[in-house]
């Protein structure tokens, strides 16, 4: 089976089907247009999407009235930042930029991929932070750039 649109997402669908079949992917594979996937039922599809979309987690690769195959994104390993203050949120988001670290923020907590440097940079500045595995909403984005 090829899928070649997102049929919708779990959270926003008013119907379900009776059978659900999950697709397991890491936040790096929600980027990719191609791909081939294997249900956690063993069924190979294959992913070629029309649109210039990422894939979020929840998201239907494919509904009928019995049956539906659902994006579910894998745990990543994280960093949460919990800046006390502006000053705190500014020097660490500096630094990272500095790095071209994407990040991502859900309420007052910047999320980042771990990183041991990050973390001493982290534990330098007494910022505190937690390291957990956690599902992130979308995959993180390198924004590439040049310095000419």
């Amino acid at each position: 089976m090829i899928i070649e649109k997102v049929v919708g997402n779990i959270e926003t669908v008013d119907m379900r089907a009776l059978h659900m079949e999950r697709v397991y992917l890491e936040s790096d594979q929600l980027v990719k247009r191609i791909q081939r996937v294997v249900t956690d039922h063993g069924k190979e599809l294959g992913i070629r999407l029309k649109d210039q979309q990422d894939l979020v987690d929840g998201d239907i690769l494919y509904m009928d009235e019995k049956n539906m195959i659902v994006v579910s994104v894998k745990d990543d390993d994280l960093l949460t930042i919990m800046p006390t203050s502006i000053q705190q949120m500014g020097d660490i988001a500096h630094q990272l930029g500095n790095r071209h670290l994407p990040a991502q923020f859900e309420g007052d907590e910047m999320l980042v991929q771990y990183d041991y440097l990050v973390e001493e940079l982290l534990q330098q500045l007494s910022i505190p932070y937690k390291r957990e595995k956690r599902k992130v909403k979308q995959a993180f984005r390198h924004i590439g750039h040049s310095h000419d």
